[in-house]
């Protein structure tokens, strides 16, 4: 590009947006904070139980889900370049990413229990038609059900506020938490851990207060009225000790008696507490070690498969009814979700593995390569399936050797 060109299409973020004309219209509402992020309902917020759920949200979002292709067999042939392969691998709208929006919709299902993936961009009114293509979607609270419709609270982008819509059943994803009886119905283990916990976080605050609640004997009866105001002028001449020394220190008369009562209240709430967070973490599949990260290969890999697996096929379900028609799904098309499986595995494991994988014919070097981390071998040997402990087999393409017996000996014999 020539000097001058490069000059008149210089843009610089601070000094271009000084422009006065910038700011001439209205942008939208402004926050302090980010408006679309999800906000835990029920209490959650002040217990043990976001770090719970924030736990499965991420660890699900981990798993990728995809708009592909199928065989007729049903295995993976492709991967579609898509509107909705977009939505959920790269940007699913302006302010998330594929990955942001997988974790948001995960997150929003355990917590509420049902939620609605809603699109919100398409090419066509889906009122109209059943073909159209999803350019942006968002996760919505379901605020009333309809047999055929529901409102839905979702965020809207253009306006920087939640707004709630009525919307046909057959156009969202109605996404329901699959362990819904154990988090999120009235009397599930869950809501009895979280007010549990409420009740000890009460506990806690009345018992950090800064007051002292004491009782103090006087040498003298208080059942008239004069003796009654004496009372509470004692009580207030002590109150202005406390208040006005600078270590906290009064003194009463030598027939007065001091009563203490801010002692730990005796009672089983942190036995109840415990018990419930083991019987919940049993019936999520959930253990200490997978949440301090101490959990080995076994460990993990039962956690994928009972507590993972079931979330993440909610919402690969339902796109897949919803999201496809039956002529697509006649096609091929499906919605899938693939893991890696070699991120569980230890370094020290992984030369083994990989030289099983390629001798048995299973996967290339450059495949292997990949899942190291490392780049691809320019090698045109490296993207062949064989295994490379035995000699490579004859070009086929090469001609055969002639049968002996169509060779004419030179004598004419």
């Amino acid at each position: 590009m020539a000097i001058m060109d490069r000059i008149k299409n210089a843009y610089n973020a601070f000094r271009n947006n000084r422009d006065p004309t910038f700011y001439s219209y209205d942008t939208g509402t402004s926050y302090y904070r980010r408006p679309d992020r999800t906000r835990l309902s029920g209490g959650n917020e002040r217990s043990i139980i976001t770090a719970v759920i924030n736990k499965l949200a991420t660890d699900a979002a981990t798993i990728d889900i995809e708009h592909v292709r199928l065989d007729k067999n049903g295995r993976y042939e492709e991967t579609i370049t898509s509107t909705l392969n977009e939505c959920l691998s790269v940007e699913a709208n302006i302010d998330q990413t594929g990955r942001a929006f997988r974790q948001d919709m995960f997150m929003s299902m355990l917590d509420e229990g049902c939620i609605a993936a809603v699109p919100i961009d398409t090419s066509d009114n889906p009122k109209l038609t059943d073909s159209y293509d999803i350019y942006t979607m968002r996760t919505g609270k379901i605020m009333q059900w309809k047999p055929t419709m529901i409102q839905v609270r979702v965020y809207n982008d253009l306006t920087g506020q939640r707004e709630d819509v009525w919307v046909q059943k057959k156009n969202v994803a109605v996404l329901e938490n699959p362990f819904y009886a154990v988090m999120n119905e009235k009397s599930s283990t869950l809501q009895r851990l979280i007010r549990k916990l409420n009740i000890l976080d009460a506990i806690d605050e009345q018992s950090g207060s800064g007051k002292l609640d004491l009782i103090v004997q006087l040498p003298y009866t208080v059942k008239s009225t004069t003796r009654r105001e004496q009372a509470e002028q004692r009580r207030k001449d002590i109150e202005d000790q406390l208040n006005g020394s600078k270590y906290g220190i009064a003194y009463i008369d030598g027939t007065e008696h001091v009563t203490q009562l801010n002692r730990p209240v005796e009672n089983n709430l942190m036995k109840q507490i415990e018990y419930l967070t083991s019987m919940l973490f049993s019936q999520l599949g959930l253990t200490q070690s997978i949440l301090d990260g101490t959990a080995d290969e076994k460990t993990m890999t039962n956690y994928f498969s009972r507590t993972i697996e079931p979330l993440v096929a909610v919402p690969v379900d339902e796109f897949k009814r919803k999201f496809l028609t039956k002529t697509a799904r006649s096609q091929g098309q499906s919605i899938c979700a693939y893991r890696d499986p070699f991120k569980l595995v230890p370094v020290s494991e992984l030369a083994k593995i990989a030289d099983t994988l390629t001798r048995n014919e299973i996967a290339t070097s450059n495949e292997i390569r990949q899942v190291m981390g490392w780049k691809p071998s320019t090698d045109p040997h490296a993207d062949e399936l064989r295994n490379r402990n035995l000699s490579a087999p004859a070009d086929l393409s090469a001609p055969a050797d002639p049968d002996p017996s169509d060779i004419e000996d030179q004598d004419g014999v």
